[in-house]
């Protein structure tokens, strides 16, 4: 699943962090490139890369063809299309190993998702994007609604996205939701007055309870309660559980499912806390 909802690379970053940090273009795109391929993509031509990464078309060209010979893309001659190459999954198999909090959080997610008959996430930032970096599934909830690992979120539109954004300093937050308001996608302008006021409820109720809920609506059947999870000297995540909504009212979801998560949010970052 992908969310067409992505930054311009050099949108990324705040302010403060490119002014002592500059930023190299082309690097940056060859990322933002790699960065396009998610879970069910299985070839991608050079137009569909344009979009994804908001980079022009003989920019891509020049780029894939770097990338091929790196070794970090594969090429279908024949259809000019593209996948992901060994030293691209090389190194995202590095990265995965290398994420200690989910061998903090995995058995707490397996156990709450038993539990509680939910589905369980773990997700990091990833520009204006939430990707989810581990998840434990609920046999109860059918496999079609259930995200895998590496699905991307919005952060501006849904509650994991929230839950991270409520642990933010001020400026950072208000740095991402300003360029977030800016992206030229799916008809934004006409959606974002009424996510505004949703990730403004959403932040209120992570700074009151410690969650904030997105409880299912007509042609979104799914409930989702999230969580940030605060960790000293790195980048915060979220954790969320989801489940359809015809399945646990708003009164269990908000009294016991909310405070459940945070409970176990806690439990993660203590597990992680220097003694």
């Amino acid at each position: 699943m992908y969310c067409s909802f992505s930054p311009d690379v050099s949108a990324a970053p705040p302010p403060r962090a490119t002014e002592s940090r500059p930023v190299v273009a082309p690097f940056a795109r060859a990322l933002a490139i790699l960065a396009a391929f998610t879970p069910e993509d299985h070839w991608l031509c050079n137009s569909d890369l344009s979009i994804r990464a908001h980079i022009p078309a003989s920019t891509v060209t020049r780029l894939t063809r770097t990338l091929v010979a790196l070794g970090y893309l594969c090429c279908d001659v024949g259809k000019r299309r593209f996948r992901l190459g060994p030293s691209a999954l090389a190194l995202g198999y590095r990265a995965a190993a290398d994420i200690e909090i989910r061998e903090a959080a995995h058995q707490r997610m397996r156990l709450f998702a038993d539990r509680h008959q939910v589905h369980v996430h773990l997700c990091a930032r990833n520009r204006l994007d939430l990707v989810i970096i581990d998840s434990c599934c609920a046999s109860t909830i059918p496999a079609s609604l259930q995200p895998a690992i590496g699905t991307r979120m919005g952060l501006a539109s849904t509650a994991p996205g929230w839950a991270l954004l409520a642990s933010l300093p001020d400026s950072e937050r208000d740095y991402l939701l300003q360029i977030a308001s800016l992206q030229p996608s799916c008809d934004w302008s006409e959606k974002w007055g009424h996510l505004v006021h949703r990730h403004s409820e959403a932040i209120g109720q992570v700074r009151e309870g410690g969650f904030c809920v997105a409880l299912g609506q007509s042609g979104r059947p799914m409930t989702m309660v999230a969580a940030p999870i605060r960790l000293p000297g790195e980048a915060p995540l979220a954790v969320s559980c989801m489940w359809p909504s015809m399945l646990i009212g708003r009164t269990k979801t908000e009294r016991e499912l909310g405070p459940a998560l945070v409970r176990m949010a806690q439990e993660i970052q203590l597990s992680r806390t220097p003694s």
